[in-house]
């Protein structure tokens, strides 16, 4: 039986849960591919000759920036994961969920790599507090881009749940059969 809740889609839960994965798997491919490359730039910085000229604060910077590239990778490859694993469990509703969150600390993980890289590049560049300060600006466009333009347009357009977040197996006191 199929289930509009209101949205004008006709798709039972399962195809929902399909045509989101899909829909998530095409934005994790464009994520991980720019986290990847900038991570295997980040890897060899450290074999350039010009490393050992780096002051400790910029080392620690890029020692940082390693991790946190690291962990962006890590998150934002982590869904391929939860799906390989979860397969024929049927749980894809359940998988697209954790999916998603794990997407969203993905892009925080991004955010804080991007600006940790800026920082180091931008701190050997000019040798001044003006990197600060360049970084700073930066970081609000990418929390402008990434977060705020997207929250902007929920508060400028209609309100109601996400599509995840009605939950369809809800028993007849409202309690939710997922966790």
């Amino acid at each position: 039986m199929s289930e509009t809740h209101g949205r004008g889609r006709e798709e039972t839960q399962e195809e929902r849960a399909d045509r989101q994965w899909t829909e998530l798997l095409q934005e994790l491919r464009v994520a991980q591919t720019g986290v990847q490359i900038l991570f295997g730039f980040l890897l060899a910085v450290v074999f350039q000759s010009r490393f050992e000229d780096l002051a400790h604060v910029d080392r620690d910077i890029y020692v940082v920036t390693v991790m946190l590239g690291a962990a962006t990778a890590a998150t934002l490859i982590g869904p391929v994961s939860y799906h390989r694993l979860l397969t024929g469990r049927r749980m894809k509703p359940q998988t697209v969920i954790w999916a998603s969150r794990m997407t969203v600390l993905g892009l925080v993980l991004l955010f804080c790599t991007m600006c940790s890289t800026l920082l180091l590049i931008m701190r050997v560049a000019l040798h001044n507090q003006v990197a600060l300060w360049l970084v700073g600006g930066m970081a609000l466009w990418f929390l402008a881009c990434w977060f705020l333009f997207p929250l902007w347009a929920i508060a400028k357009g209609r309100s109601g749940p996400r599509e995840d977040e009605v939950d369809d197996g809800a028993d007849a006191t409202g309690a939710s059969g997922r966790p």
